[in-house]
């Protein structure tokens, strides 16, 4: 029996994404394939974290029993956990289940989207020249996403404004799903975004804050 490798798991508001304020039900899985310059989540890709190892149906069991039904599956990098098709299949079976994945964008979305049925909220990171990372990025996912999927672009400077602007534009992002602007925590102030959003007139985008951050101490866990 297949067994996920979780470092956390708790209700809190979600801080992100399309049901930003809402109650959300988060599994946080060990372990991710980018090492992006401004992570906040590090520490749960350790290789000495200590971790939880829980079935599929212990993961459902306990998300049940909590009554929530905004379920967010994140990282580290959640599709990286072998088998997580199966758990995501077994959570989408609840009908009252909205299940959100939220990944860095280096994973190929297309095995987790079924042909028929239901299928997962997407939250998609692109990272921008300031994380390192933008290379491990697969524009080619671009194409499965849907309208009720939000793809971020956490910029830490101008110079990921304007990439994140010319991806945008490159793909007709806003005419295919909801697009979200988010300033790197501590490097970047909201207002310089909204202020480059105005002058570029980037219609149909949100600025989009890291509520659990503002809420919190920003290195609270299990928020």
């Amino acid at each position: 029996m297949e067994k996920y490798k979780v470092v956390e798991h708790f209700v809190s508001i979600n801080g992100e994404g399309n049901c930003a304020g809402q109650a959300s039900y988060f599994v946080r899985f060990h372990g991710c394939g980018l090492s992006c310059t401004y992570c906040d989540t590090r520490w749960a890709n350790e290789a000495d974290t200590e971790i939880t190892e829980m079935t599929a149906e212990e993961i459902y069991s306990t998300i049940k029993l909590s009554g929530i039904t905004n379920i967010t599956l994140t990282g580290g990098e959640p599709l990286m956990q072998p088998g997580i098709g199966r758990l995501i299949e077994i959570l989408l079976a609840n009908e009252d289940f909205r299940v959100e994945i939220e990944t860095n964008g280096s994973i190929d979305l297309s095995p987790f989207i079924p042909q028929n049925g239901r299928r997962p909220v997407f939250t998609m990171d692109y990272k921008l020249p300031s994380s390192n990372m933008e290379i491990m990025m697969l524009v080619s996912n671009f194409k499965h996403l849907a309208a009720e999927d939000t793809v971020k672009f956490v910029a830490g400077d101008e110079s990921d404004l304007i990439r994140a602007k010319n991806v945008i534009d490159a793909y007709s992002l806003t005419d295919i799903c909801h697009v979200h602007l988010s300033p790197v925590f501590g490097e970047m102030e909201p207002v310089e975004i909204i202020e480059f959003m105005i002058d570029n007139c980037m219609n149909g985008i949100n600025l989009q804050l890291q509520l659990h951050k503002v809420i919190w101490d920003p290195k609270k866990r299990g928020v």
